[in-house]
């Protein structure tokens, strides 16, 4: 897939992603779109492996989780962004199980936006 398809699709990721933190949250950051835009073309290549959809969908909650423990490391020292110290289990307050099983769970539904998306651009 050429430059300007994968540009769009890291576009499109990092607008669901900033439009979800906006619905859940009421508010969301800058940095969140590059994490979406990654956590995005993540999934569509996850979405394409030969593995059950239960497992797919493991993947995807813990390549999303390993994407905000690495923004959170960077960008989120001062928990102006998020934070979940309050969660049960969280590490450093910048992941929690609660919000890794929210990830496993949406992954599903990126893989087939990002595959709908991609077969589009294809024609």
């Amino acid at each position: 897939m050429n430059f300007w398809r994968k540009s769009f699709l890291f576009y499109v990721g990092g607008m669901l992603y900033c439009g979800l933190e906006l619905l859940w949250r009421g508010r969301t950051h800058g940095s969140m779109f590059l994490l979406g835009g990654l956590c995005f073309l993540i999934l569509g290549q996850i979405g394409a492996l030969r593995h059950c959809l239960f497992t797919r969908a493991v993947l995807g909650g813990l390549a999303i989780t390993a994407g905000e423990l690495a923004v959170g490391l960077l960008v989120n020292r001062r928990f102006q962004v998020w934070d979940y110290r309050s969660m049960p289990l969280n590490f450093r307050g910048q992941i929690c199980p609660l919000y890794s099983l929210f990830w496993t769970a949406l992954s599903p539904i990126g893989f087939i936006v990002y595959r709908k998306l991609e077969k589009r651009l294809q024609r």
